[in-house]
C-alpha cells in the first residue's frame, strides 16, 4: 500500500512539490547563513517525495527549540495552515482520506522542522 500511495502522490504533484524545496534549498544553501534552512528544505523535499511509510520524530535541544521560534514567526504558521486547509479538503472524499493525513503529516512538519528526523 505504501509503494501505490507514493506512486499515485508522485504523480499528483508529489515530484513537482519535491523538486521545488530542492531548488529552494540550494538556494538557501548558496549562503552560509542559510545553510541551517536549506537543510530544512531538504528534508521537506525528501518527506514531500514519498510520504507514505515515513515517520517523523521530534527531539532536539535549546538552540533547535530557538530556531523553530523563528521559523513560526517567519513562514511556519502560513505553511501549516496551508497544508492542513489542503488537507482537509482532501479528507472530503473517502479516496483522498489517506493523501490529507500526508498533508497533516507535512502541517506539522512545517510547524517545527528544527529538531525533527524523518524515519
Amino acid at each position: 500500500m505504501k509503494f501505490l500511495g507514493n506512486v499515485l502522490w508522485i504523480i499528483c504533484g508529489g515530484l513537482a512539490e519535491a523538486l521545488g524545496w530542492f531548488v529552494y534549498g540550494l538556494l538557501f544553501c548558496v549562503t552560509i547563513v542559510g545553510i541551517p534552512i536549506g537543510r530544512q528544505c531538504f528534508k521537506f523535499a525528501s518527506l514531500s517525495l514519498a510520504p507514505f511509510g515515513k515517520e517523523i520524530r521530534y527531539g532536539g535541544h535549546t538552540a533547535s527549540f530557538i530556531a523553530n521560534v523563528i521559523w513560526i514567526l517567519v513562514c511556519g504558521i502560513e505553511m501549516a495552515f496551508l497544508n492542513a486547509v489542503l488537507g482537509l479538503l482532501l479528507c472530503i472524499t473517502i479516496i483522498g482520506i489517506p493523501f490529507g493525513k500526508q498533508y497533516f503529516k507535512l502541517a506539522k512538519l512545517s510547524l517545527m522542522p528544527f529538531g525533527a528526523e524523518i524515519v
